[in-house]
């Protein structure tokens, strides 16, 4: 068995950014190196890997600024650079796959996932050389609502904002519950997802390509996919507040001064 990984680095980090992020989030410290170096580490200390391919921004001028923070610490680690997309994830995988080459495997991952052990890793490998497409995911602990947007404004309306000349745009519109659902056979799922690469090259070449994960284009050809446990710990970092949380599960600190993806 021989992997080809592709993590995919291309997003924008807008969501990180709304929730209050001062920087892109693959540039955040864990414990003295980027988000990104952290993910890249875990799959270099794992025999059966034999590339990496980070795909990164698509646009030129994004990608060059890319090339130059990580070019030399991805180029130490084994780690080739290519352009993702420019507006989907699968665009970003899309491009990716047209460099694994050499392998029997493509292990699909989001960069911004770190904390993923090499135990969680082994599973998946020991899993996808009996089965074509397995992916980890972990059980709904907690009771599923689905919610509705309403026309009213969270607190009601505040003739002070209005005074004040708010925009009613930016206020938060009241949310309210449409239904419980049955969490039962339900369950989270996480990245790295590990394909047998002559399926996934399958999937897509599909003319549809719109998915949420990898597996679901899978999924599409009525092919199955198996899955193992996955892990709490293998959180995603997708606002600030779970850097935090990433720190405590690496047992890394905060930094102080200069931004870890500006030292050399």
């Amino acid at each position: 068995m021989r992997i080809a990984v592709i993590i995919a680095a291309a997003g924008a980090s807008s969501r990180y950014a709304d929730a209050g992020g001062l920087r892109h989030k693959l540039d955040e410290d864990l414990g003295g190196k980027p988000v990104l170096q952290r993910t890249v580490e875990v799959f270099t200390k794992n025999d059966r890997v034999a590339s990496i391919i980070v795909a990164g921004p698509a646009d030129p001028e994004s990608a060059a600024d890319f090339r130059q923070r990580y070019g030399d610490r991805l180029g130490l680690l084994g780690a080739k650079i290519c352009e993702g997309g420019l507006t989907h994830r699968w665009e970003t995988v899309r491009n990716a796959l047209t460099h694994a080459d050499d392998c029997t495997h493509v292990a699909v991952h989001d960069a911004a996932r770190p904390c993923f052990s090499l135990d969680l890793l082994d599973r998946l490998l020991d899993a996808a050389e009996r089965y074509p497409a397995v992916i980890p995911v972990i059980e709904v602990p907690d009771t599923i609502k689905r919610v509705r947007q309403t026309d009213e404004f969270f607190g009601g309306d505040d003739p002070v904002a209005s005074i004040l000349g708010v925009n009613p745009e930016t206020q938060k519109k009241l949310r309210t519950v449409s239904e419980t659902l049955d969490r039962r056979g339900l369950c989270l799922v996480q990245t790295p997802q590990v394909f047998e690469i002559g399926l996934l090259r399958r999937a897509y070449s599909q003319p549809d390509l719109s998915s949420t994960d990898d597996a679901g284009l899978i999924e599409r050809l009525g092919e199955r996919v198996v899955v193992v446990d996955g892990e709490a710990r293998n959180i995603k970092v997708t606002r600030p507040a779970d850097l935090d949380l990433a720190r405590a599960i690496l047992g890394v600190r905060a930094p102080e001064g200069r931004p870890v993806h500006k030292r050399f």
